[in-house]
């Protein structure tokens, strides 16, 4: 009865959840191109920015919680973010007929090494991860 009474989490937190957390992305990604640009690194901020959320999800200092929502929001909507572009290619039909092989060939390679160079990370990370739980199944039987 207590169950049905007790709502999981507060209306008005379901409500501006993702729009927080989708702020607290664009707040990182503002403070970190500000220090890319200060310490003049030769890496974009959007790679540095994902580094220091890894980081700091990694060590605890940030709750995944905090930030999953607006994660996943944010890959729901991801087919909205490439509109743009797609229409830009519309607009250089000329250099498509020209050398659009070539553009396809990179996209196909760039593509295949994507997917070899994920599928070994996967493999490696979950080798170390048997490994792990290996480990520490001998030292419980010890």
């Amino acid at each position: 009865m207590s169950l049905a009474l007790h709502s999981p989490r507060p209306q008005w937190k379901q409500r501006f959840q993702v729009p927080v957390q989708v702020a607290l992305y664009i707040g990182l990604f503002a403070a970190v191109s500000q220090l890319v640009s200060w310490l003049n690194l030769p890496l974009p901020a959007n790679i540095v920015g994902m580094l220091l959320l890894l980081a700091l999800i990694s060590l605890r200092i940030l709750p995944l919680r905090w930030v999953k929502a607006g994660a996943a929001w944010l890959l729901a909507e991801m087919l909205l973010f490439f509109v743009p572009a797609v229409v830009a290619v519309v607009n250089y039909a000329d250099l498509l007929k020209v050398e659009g092989w070539r553009i396809v060939l990179v996209i196909v390679l760039s593509t295949l090494l994507v997917l070899a160079s994920t599928a070994l990370v996967v493999e490696r990370v979950s080798r170390f991860e048997r490994w792990l739980a290996t480990r520490k199944r001998a030292k419980r039987h010890e």
